[in-house]
């Protein structure tokens, strides 16, 4: 006769296998060169949008660090939500171009510029970046067609800067038109834990200065550091080798 613990054990045995099989096909995969790459050290991510040209344009593919500000819950995916904080935690520098989530919408990763930390005081007037109530010293340069990082293709000229933190950090922007609607806005205070990012493309930037879509960006939403452009196409899939290389 066949008792019910007799039923049980070899199922239980059996799922207790089938578990350590797993396993042990995994350990190759998880500490393979390539998945520590990715998971621990850098991780590729291209660019969709134009909200950070000139520095970076769709067709761009880059490399994040993720070690620069440390490990949390969004620098690994399928992570669990129980996870808070960071290890190894470093803040961004004024001027870093970072990728990470909102808490707006942690599903979706962002690249922008982070102009402001915690305690700042920023506002934009008249399309000039404005920390703690002094303007940011930005220089002109020479106008360009704007194309399609600005959405025209009439070869109107579009308006360059460049601009320069307070640390020296040090990089162009563009101004498709004179007078948007996110050149003038409210002043915001960063609050602690937080930064506030902004995308060079001013014009055409989702960023830091939505409030509602995005607003504040907190410390442990960081998911690296963007170090470097590894591979490059234009909008005809044609190598843009002049691009290719650039660090931060």
């Amino acid at each position: 006769m066949t008792t019910l613990e007799q039923t049980i054990r070899p199922s239980a045995q059996s799922r207790e296998w089938k578990a350590i099989v797993i396993l042990i096909l995994l350990v190759p995969v998880l500490w393979s060169p390539p998945f520590l790459f990715r998971f621990f050290l850098y991780q590729p991510f291209n660019i969709p949008s134009n909200s950070m040209a000139p520095t970076l344009m769709v067709g761009d593919y880059v490399f994040a660090a993720k070690s620069a500000y440390g490990y949390d819950r969004y620098s690994f995916p399928y992570a669990p939500s129980w996870i808070s904080g960071r290890f190894f935690a470093a803040d961004p520098g004024y001027g870093d171009v970072v990728v990470f989530r909102t808490a707006k919408d942690a599903s979706v990763d962002y690249v922008k510029r982070v102009v402001a930390l915690p305690g700042d005081r920023v506002q934009m007037r008249g399309g000039q970046l404005v920390l703690n109530d002094r303007p940011v010293t930005r220089v002109a340069l020479a106008s360009v067609a704007g194309g399609a990082v600005c959405g025209t293709d009439d070869g109107t000229k579009i308006k360059r800067w460049r601009e320069t933190l307070p640390n020296g950090a040090s990089y162009v922007t563009y101004d498709c038109v004179d007078n948007g609607y996110l050149d003038n806005t409210s002043v915001y205070t960063v609050p602690p834990g937080h930064f506030f990012a902004l995308g060079d493309n001013r014009d055409n930037s989702t960023d830091s200065r939505m409030i509602s879509a995005m607003g504040f960006v907190p410390m442990d939403h960081l998911v690296g550091k963007v170090t470097r452009i590894f591979w490059s196409l234009d909008a005809d899939g044609r190598l843009r080798g002049e691009r290719m290389g650039k660090v931060w």
